[in-house]
């Protein structure tokens, strides 16, 4: 397994699974660290099938804010931290009037500093329409620029569709040139 890993994808698309079974396969401690909170009922629902699909081999740590503080005490040998996800971080951040460039630097920063193998999680939501509303379009704008910032400072990138993974970086051979 790469130390690092950013799994992309849409809603549904079996990124959570595929990420699960990474770090089942590493053989390491497994963490994993949420970042979501249960708002409502159907939020609540959501978590409760991720946390019984996992099982009980897996540590959870509860995290919506402060996601680099947290990597920096959970990622080290012999841990594997399965981060789910930055979609929901960003929404943290951005619902606590954080600033959103400074807290990604944080934790790029913190990840490129980590010791143990680390998986993160995040909806790639470029590929509709543009919002219609102002919020929208700045929550789509800033994860875009979060998804292409942590892309930049892991080892593996993986796209997943379908159920179906596909690598992006590092860049699968033969490399297009024009």
């Amino acid at each position: 397994m790469s130390r690092r890993v950013l799994v992309l994808g849409g809603q549904r698309s079996g990124k959570s699974r595929f990420a699960e079974e990474l770090i089942a396969k590493s053989r390491l401690t497994p963490v994993y660290l949420a970042t979501a909170t249960a708002g409502d009922g159907e939020m609540a629902e959501r978590i409760a099938r991720h946390r019984n699909r996992r099982g009980e081999g897996w540590r959870t740590v509860e995290e919506p804010l402060d996601l680099a503080g947290t990597l920096q005490r959970e990622a080290r040998d012999g841990q594997a931290v399965l981060v789910e996800c930055l979609t929901l971080w960003l929404s943290n951040l951005m619902g606590a009037g954080r600033d959103i460039d400074a807290e990604t630097a944080t934790l790029v920063a913190a990840l490129t500093a980590t010791q143990g193998a680390v998986v993160l999680v995040s909806n790639e939501v470029g590929g509709g329409i543009v919002p219609d509303n102002r919020l929208a379009r700045r929550y789509a704008d800033a994860l875009g620029t979060l998804n292409q910032r942590v892309a930049a400072a892991v080892d593996q990138v993986v796209l997943v569709a379908a159920g179906q993974p596909l690598l992006l970086k590092p860049t699968p051979q033969p490399e297009i040139v024009l």
